[in-house]
């Protein structure tokens, strides 16, 4: 056998070898990293409803644990009902409730929009007036370090923190982010639904901004019940 093919064969064998434990390795860390995606997600719901420390670290257990005595994982109907996710054979939008004392203190929906350089994915939180902001989190996204990428800063997402999502009238506006500082480029009355933008991140901003407006106006029905109504989750 020549020196060449002996180079050869073993080349294809360290390949094969190479990509056996790879796939290996891939296939038995899965569910570690399905279990750490679940706990991120968790944790950025139970931040957006102020259940979450910044200044501390929680185990996987302590996550699972806080988030199945607090919170409830719905599906919210067109009409604004919200109900068990049998109940409505798959079809709504998701909705995850903070229950406090036997009843629903905060809402939590999705945010799933549009980036710079890819797509944005977070959770809005509403107090149960329907109209104001409790938090903000982002768990995903592909916006550059120190412009776009401050929207996981906490700086920038406790700008949302009692911001509103109607006006004086009570009627839906949405939340929008501003173009530098809210006291500076936004007039008193429209203050309420704006926050402080990022500095070289227009872009970002926008796109947040028709993001927020296009999920909040989907969810809209759940929140006009809030507001009228009170939460109630049907059986």
């Amino acid at each position: 056998m020549s020196d060449n093919l002996k180079s050869i064969l073993f080349a294809v064998g360290m390949a094969v070898v190479c990509s056996t434990l790879l796939t290996a390795a891939a296939l038995g860390l899965k569910p570690y990293k399905m279990r750490n995606i679940l706990a991120d997600r968790q944790k950025n719901i139970l931040k957006s409803v102020g259940l979450i420390d910044e200044d501390k670290r929680y185990s996987y257990e302590e996550i699972e644990t806080m988030f199945a005595a607090n919170i409830k994982s719905m599906l919210a109907g067109g009409d604004g009902r919200i109900m068990p996710e049998s109940e409505t054979h798959g079809t709504g939008f998701p909705i995850w409730l903070y229950i406090a004392d036997g009843l629903p203190e905060r809402y939590v929906v999705p945010v799933n929009t549009r980036g710079l350089w890819g797509p944005i994915k977070g959770y809005l939180a509403l107090e149960k007036d329907g109209s104001t902001i409790s938090g903000f989190t982002v768990y995903k996204h592909s916006e550059t370090p120190g412009l776009g990428g401050e929207i996981e800063q906490a700086w920038f997402q406790k700008n949302f923190r009692g911001k509103k999502i109607t006006d004086a009238q009570g009627d839906f506006v949405s939340i929008s982010v501003a173009k530098g500082r809210v006291h500076e480029n936004i007039s008193l009355t429209q203050q309420p639904n704006f926050v402080d933008g990022i500095s070289g991140a227009t872009l970002t901003g926008k796109f947040l901004t028709t993001g927020f407006k296009a999920i909040l106006q989907d969810y809209e029905p759940v929140s006009v019940r809030f507001r009228t109504q009170g939460a109630r989750i049907e059986k």
